[in-house]
């Protein structure tokens, strides 16, 4: 019936509408939920790790050079020399679909160009499969500052919106520079030169182009990668090698300087597209470390983001270079930033998923832990490609066919003629074998994708064998082999004296006079004194002066007494 009475609606009853929403809201939670934890396997394993999701399907896209040539009327960060060391980093976005929404951007950093408000570049970054929708390309102005953050200048922004191949392109740009976000300390000091010169503006532009080379070959559109050129980036940090231990040999062989060395690559792509692994959630704290959601975790994830800055610090010892594509140079040049097969050095890397690959030696001899960690050699970036760690060893017979140290004798552990530690190293990438494995425990790489990073490496690397360990698998041939390392490393570093390194590199006659008691100590083979023999002889010495004061003290009161014995009589 129509007129029939509908049932009491109980006390508090939602509407249809709202219930509709919870439930919405409940799926979208669980779908997150099931994101989070894919990969997760039935005994237990905690989430992360080797992550199958394919990249979305797209058309096939253009490869696009950007030429970054200057800027002009910068503002000066440096008041004492009224100029600024500028350099741009760019971050290119397109309308492809990323398979997560953690995925990094793509990134490029042009090299700083010292003491100018005029600097000139002429730096090229060549990007594959930029959909023919366009992309938007923002650039940041930054002075370099190793003591301090780095102060933005200001900021730019390049569009197109429809790209083919006979797009006319952007043929020298000029972006005007927008202040709103440059440093006020900055643009305060270039108002207030201006004030006194003539001819000069507040508003700096940046002059950039853009051309398409060419349509991408292949049919995998669905993401854009650098194609070249291959630049690379060697950091040094004395401080930091003090800490760690790390040295760098000396010209004269006998004397070596500590610094700490780390290194960037930046790998001619596409990285294949099975290298793509997320964090494991092997602690609860883990997850708020990467996605820096909680307290704890926004700590962690600054400290780990600042302590990767202070590790690839850019300051005036940076060594910049690049290579137009993957060469035997290119290989040497690898060889010469691991330094050879010099000292038994092991390294930990990270290849991110645009193909950077950022390595330093580490390990836990160097008794600080936290820069043996890939969390911080990735930027504490959720994705990456792959990680683990890599040595080098040099082969006897280099035109053997298996490079296997189990197959021939290699250096470390044999000591062979014809090159370190008694004489230099042969420079030809066939006498080298890279030995890398997925040794790590923040992203735990899949063994069974060993096989594509080898291609990979062999790819960018022309000319060296390489050979991949499981870090399970061949998990005792790896600490056999990592442990030869570390023998070599203990038995080649007798006899080098260290010396703390400066900016200069001068070394004054009181370092000389230190290295000459350092040799004689060493030719007696003294022991040197334990950390509680050095605290024990300060606090002795301390102990001495107070006594010494005291005594001082005693003997003046007894003399000021005599005299005034001696003036009452």
């Amino acid at each position: 019936m129509d007129n029939e009475k509908q049932p009491a609606q109980p006390k508090n009853h939602r509407t249809v509408g709202y219930t509709a929403k919870l439930e919405r809201k409940a799926d979208n939670l669980t779908e997150k939920k099931e994101q989070h934890t894919k990969g997760k396997k039935d005994d237990g394993q905690p989430a992360g790790g080797f992550d199958d999701t394919p990249i979305p399907r797209a058309p096939s896209g253009y490869t696009v050079k950007f030429t970054f040539h200057r800027a002009t009327q910068l503002p000066m960060a440096d008041i004492n020399s009224l100029s600024s060391d500028p350099y741009v980093l760019a971050e290119l976005k397109t309308a492809l679909t990323t398979r997560h929404k953690q995925d990094p951007p793509m990134r490029f950093r042009t090299p700083t160009i010292r003491r100018s408000c005029d600097p000139v570049w002429n730096t090229e970054w060549i990007v594959a499969n930029v959909p023919a929708s366009g992309f938007k390309l923002k650039a940041r102005i930054y002075d370099e500052d190793p003591a301090d953050h780095d102060d933005r200048l200001g900021n730019c922004h390049f569009e197109a919106s429809d790209i083919n191949e006979h797009w006319e392109g952007l043929k020298e740009r000029h972006c005007k520079i927008k202040k709103r976000m440059g440093s006020k300390r900055a643009y305060l000091i270039r108002g207030c030169t201006l004030m006194f010169s003539r001819g000069g503006h507040m508003s700096g532009e940046l002059v950039l182009s853009a051309e398409v080379l060419r349509k991408t070959e292949g049919d995998a559109g669905g993401r854009v990668w650098t194609v070249g050129p291959c630049y690379w980036s060697k950091h040094l940090s004395p401080m930091v090698g003090r800490l760690a231990g790390t040295k760098e040999p000396g010209k004269d062989g006998k004397t070596e300087q500590y610094s700490f060395q780390a290194n960037q690559i930046q790998l001619a792509g596409p990285v294949p597209a099975s290298l793509y692994h997320r964090y494991v959630e092997f602690k609860p704290f883990v997850k708020g470390m990467f996605t820096s959601t909680s307290l704890r975790g926004r700590v962690l994830h600054h400290a780990l983001h600042h302590q990767h800055n202070r590790i690839y610090n850019y300051d005036r010892s940076t060594i910049y270079g690049s290579f137009p594509s993957p060469s035997k140079n290119m290989t040497l040049q690898f060889l010469d930033l691991v330094h050879w097969d010099k000292g038994g050095r092991i390294f930990t890397y990270v290849i991110t998923l645009d193909g950077k690959w950022c390595f330093t030696e580490t390990g836990k001899e160097f008794g600080i832990d936290l820069l043996s960690k890939h969390t911080m050699h990735s930027d504490v970036n959720i994705y990456i490609a792959f990680s683990g760690e890599f040595f080098i060893r040099r082969l006897k017979y280099p035109n053997k066919g298996d490079a296997s140290p189990e197959s021939q004798e290699t250096h470390p552990p044999v000591q062979i003629d014809g090159g370190p530690p008694k004489s230099e190293p042969p420079k030809d990438p066939a006498y080298y074998e890279l030995i890398i494995d997925n040794d790590s425990g923040t992203y735990r790489p899949n063994a069974k994708l060993l096989p594509d990073l080898k291609a990979f490496m062999h790819k960018n690397l022309p000319g060296i064998k390489i050979i991949t360990l499981d870090c399970n698998g061949d998990k005792d041939k790896m600490g056999k082999w990592k442990g030869e390392q570390r023998e070599r490393k203990k038995a080649e570093g007798k006899g080098m004296i260290a010396v703390q390194g400066n900016r200069s590199g001068s070394v004054s006659s009181s370092d000389i006079s230190d290295l000459e008691d350092q040799e004689q100590m060493a030719a007696a083979d003294q022991a040197k004194p334990s950390v509680k023999q050095k605290v024990s002889a300060k606090v002795q010495e301390q102990t001495d002066k107070v006594k010494d004061l005291r005594k001082g003290d005693r003997e003046r009161e007894e003399r000021e007494t005599q005299d005034d014995m001696g003036g009452s009589s």
